[in-house]
């Protein structure tokens, strides 16, 4: 009798809580997913900052659900545009110079869920990452990117799949 009743509550809790995947995101039930590659549209981002961004989100997906990657029409999409990158200096010391250089990156994210359509969206998501003045931006830019994307990537996945 006791193991009926343990098997209830923990099928009640299971299907009042919705439709999770076994690493936690709410999937509505899809059992895929497609990404059209983030386009840049900034002029100071380079190429590669678009496509590190979506890469990152494919594997954050990938990692933290059971979702199958499509080429397109996947139940659940993604797609977006880098559409701001920002240089700041920071930290500015007594003789007036700069610490460090914040580099921020906003990418406005379109998600469209086919099986519920109340839980897509359109909305903006802007990380940063502060480079030590004393580093050549452009030297270090492929780290700034990773950085910023696994920041990025896991806001995306976390308003869009982490909805709890």
């Amino acid at each position: 009798m006791n193991k009926v009743v343990f098997f209830l509550a923990v099928a009640v809790s299971i299907v009042s809580c919705g439709i999770y995947s076994p690493y936690g995101a709410a999937t509505s039930g899809a059992t895929t997913f497609s990404i059209k590659y983030f386009e840049t549209i900034h002029p100071l981002a380079s190429a590669s900052t678009s496509i590190t961004i979506s890469e990152s989100v494919i594997d954050r997906v990938q990692r933290q659900s059971t979702l199958q990657l499509v080429d397109s029409n996947g139940e659940l999409q993604f797609e977006g545009k880098v559409i701001g990158w920002t240089v700041q200096p920071i930290n500015v010391q007594g003789n007036e110079e700069a610490g460090a250089n914040r580099i921020t990156v906003t990418v406005d994210v379109i998600y469209t869920n086919t099986v519920d359509t109340e839980l897509s969206f359109q909305r903006k998501f802007s990380r940063f990452y502060d480079l030590p003045s004393s580093s050549d931006l452009h030297s270090n830019q492929d780290l700034v990117v990773q950085e910023i994307a696994a920041l990025l990537s896991q806001d995306i996945f976390n308003a869009s799949l982490g909805n709890w």
